[in-house]
């Protein structure tokens, strides 16, 4: 048994030297055809560097001809260098001699400039007493132009104002002869005013006397206002607060009122031929809006003209055509000292034109514009 083994050990020990020895083999046969290829590779790289230097050794002696070429013409062009610098010594020394002579020029020039400096200074000297003088006599030129000027426009001035004077003498005769036209003109507008004043006094006049008699026919009866003869009703005896509907009690105050103060007018022969319209007015205070104390008042003064109307009194005397009414709101609110009295604002007003009082405002607005 122990042989057996044995004998299988030996066997395994030669199956491993074998399998060392071929892995050897193949390592050595790997690095023989590495060692090959290098070799060829080198070969290849020493091949290509041999044909480089003999490439670069071929260059190099054309580069040697070229370089004996050029010691050649540099060898030539020293000759010919040498020659020149011995025409160079020839010039030089002629130049020499020139410079000698440019010497003597230059101070010879210098000593001229010295004389010529000297001239032109006292050219100089001279130059600005010239130009001194010369100054002097351009203002004194400027001065006698400036004063040549000044007579060409004070005589131009003196020849505009003879002009004008000539010229004003002429207004001052048409001014004259107008002056006389006005005066003429202005006394006959005198004459005329005269005559305006005396027929306004005789219409004014007239309306006057309506009032007197107006006054002396009611006595004490009916209060009437002294400037323009008007009958106030107070608003608070005829109509509610905000109402234009006359109350039932007032009716009987307002139609004698009325009877009394329009009979003074169209029964009295003095009043009567004058008489053009019966007015009657509403009239209110300052409270609320105009719109509605516009509306307020003219409902009121209607109110007024149809309760008269419907008198036997008004048809008797054909009152009818004669009146009117309309409202005036605030537009004449009464004041006492700059306050509104509100009391007396809240009124009605019957009052008369007469015929002449359209051409006497006429007149008035005439004169006002004279």
């Amino acid at each position: 048994m122990f042989s057996r083994k044995r004998n299988e050990e030996e066997s395994n020990f030669w199956i491993s030297y074998a399998d060392l020895m071929a892995g050897l083999l193949f390592v050595f046969i790997l690095l023989i055809g590495a060692i090959v290829s290098k070799s060829i590779i080198l070969k290849s790289d020493l091949s290509k560097k041999e044909d480089q230097l003999s490439s670069t050794e071929s260059e190099l002696v054309k580069k040697r001809e070229r370089l004996e070429l050029l010691a050649r013409e540099v060898e030539d062009k020293n000759k010919l260098m040498g020659q020149k610098d011995d025409v160079l010594s020839a010039q030089e020394q002629q130049l020499k001699f020139k410079s000698e002579e440019i010497d003597k020029l230059t101070k010879m020039l210098l000593d001229a400039n010295t004389k010529n400096d000297r001239l032109n200074g006292k050219i100089v000297l001279v130059q600005n007493l010239l130009d001194q003088s010369k100054a002097k006599l351009d203002q004194k030129e400027n001065t006698l132009k400036e004063q040549e000027g000044k007579i060409v426009i004070l005589s131009d001035q003196l020849t505009k104002k003879e002009d004008q004077l000539q010229l004003d003498k002429e207004q001052l005769l048409q001014l004259a002869n107008a002056l006389d036209e006005k005066e003429t003109e202005y006394t006959r507008i005198v004459q005329t005013l005269q005559d305006q004043k005396a027929k306004i006094k005789s219409l004014t006049g007239i309306k006057i006397k309506v009032i007197a008699a107006l006054k002396e026919q009611l006595g004490s009866q009916i209060t009437i206002d002294p400037k323009n003869g008007s009958l106030r009703l107070n608003s608070s005896i005829l109509f509610d607060v905000g109402s234009a509907t006359l109350k039932e009690e007032a009716k009987e105050t307002l139609k004698k009122s009325f009877e009394e103060y329009i009979g003074a007018l169209v029964t009295n022969p003095l009043i009567k031929p004058h008489l053009d319209r019966i007015v009657i007015e509403g009239h209110t205070d300052s409270d609320g809006s105009y719109l509605y104390n516009l509306d307020l008042s003219q409902r009121r003064a209607f109110a007024v003209m149809n309760y008269l109307l419907t008198l036997d009194f008004a048809k008797i005397h054909n009152i009818k055509p004669l009146m009117s009414a309309s409202g005036r709101a605030y537009q004449d609110a009464v004041y006492v000292d700059g306050v509104e009295d509100k009391e007396a604002s809240r009124r009605i007003e019957i009052k008369f034109t007469l015929k002449n009082d359209d051409a006497l405002h006429e007149i008035e607005k005439v004169l006002d514009a004279k």
